[in-house]
């Protein structure tokens, strides 16, 4: 009876880890810190990684193939004698791509606008009604792992569905309007801090002069890649067909930091994939490329 009882246990365990959505590995980074005991910074590691593994973030179940790969690198620069930090915080998400081994990335962001409290024995809570908690410095940590959380579940959603992510972006949003606050010390959260933040991030997915690149973020993964095994032409065809939307979206939106969030994610893969079309096609891929994504503009004038 016993043995009967932890298999029973061992498989509601199994399947309860396999529903998780997010499968992330975190890295602190305390080369700058000194005098303080490392292992604290191996402490908040797990601490932060049992909180976005372990937590239920949708109503839907995940098979552990289908979960969202997600690596965190947070760069501790500075820290006061009360334990509050600023650092850089390096996000990199990807989702599988159908019957194959391959992942395309979703999100290679570096978010620079980060400061939080926090020490070994934080408990890390985050509740969507209350997000600025009993102290903003220690929940505005919990506020940025669980706004990035929802935009890598939104664009998730998007690739399966058509427009399939607007309830984690809302939930996005939910975080950025009632974000915490502590005079000047917080930031990244409102619009007036800067065009390249988090408000603008979510605020460009959500609006509708940006449909065209939602609708792309479908016809690019499900459509395209995912159709890769077994059309490599057909999902060719489909993914390039869509760059000229973008450079429509480009030209109405110039400077649009979600264009360039996009690009920051796929510049390597669309090279890639420029690279497997004959040279003399590729003129007009990569000009329209060259002018939206001037960061990487080199990756692409190097296949002319």
């Amino acid at each position: 009876m016993r043995k009967l009882i932890f298999l029973l246990l061992a498989i509601s365990s199994f399947y309860q880890a396999s529903s998780q959505e997010i499968n992330c590995k975190i890295k602190i980074m305390s080369d700058r810190i000194q005098n303080v005991d490392k292992q604290i910074f191996t402490n908040i590691e797990s601490n932060i990684r049992d909180f976005i593994n372990q937590r239920k973030w949708t109503n839907d179940e995940f098979q552990a193939e289908e979960r969202i790969d997600m690596n965190i690198l947070i760069n501790l620069l500075t820290k006061t004698e009360d334990d509050i930090y600023s650092a850089t915080f390096s996000i990199q998400t990807s989702r599988p791509v159908y019957n194959t081994s391959y992942t395309s990335p979703l999100v290679n962001h570096v978010d620079k606008d980060v400061v939080f409290k926090l020490n070994q024995f934080t408990q890390i809570l985050f509740d969507e009604n209350r997000i600025s908690g009993n102290d903003a410095m220690t929940s505005n940590l919990s506020a940025l792992i669980a706004y990035y959380v929802y935009i890598s579940l939104g664009l998730d959603y998007d690739c399966y569905k058509l427009n399939g992510g607007t309830v984690y972006y809302n939930k996005a949003l939910n975080i950025v309007n009632n974000a915490p606050e502590e005079g000047k010390s917080i930031s990244g959260w409102k619009a007036i801090e800067g065009t390249k933040n988090r408000y603008w991030i979510i605020d460009q997915l959500l609006n509708p002069r940006f449909a065209g690149l939602r609708s792309y973020l479908y016809t690019y993964h499900r459509e395209g890649f995912d159709q890769f095994s077994t059309k490599p032409e057909e999902a060719k065809t489909k993914i390039l067909s869509g760059i000229p939307t973008l450079g429509l979206i480009q030209r109405e939106n110039p400077g649009a930091f979600l264009l360039q969030f996009f690009f920051n994610a796929k510049s390597d893969e669309l090279t890639k994939l420029l690279a497997l079309i004959p040279q003399d096609k590729r003129g007009t891929y990569i000009n329209l490329l060259m002018q939206m994504d001037v960061t990487n503009a080199n990756k692409y004038n190097n296949l002319k």
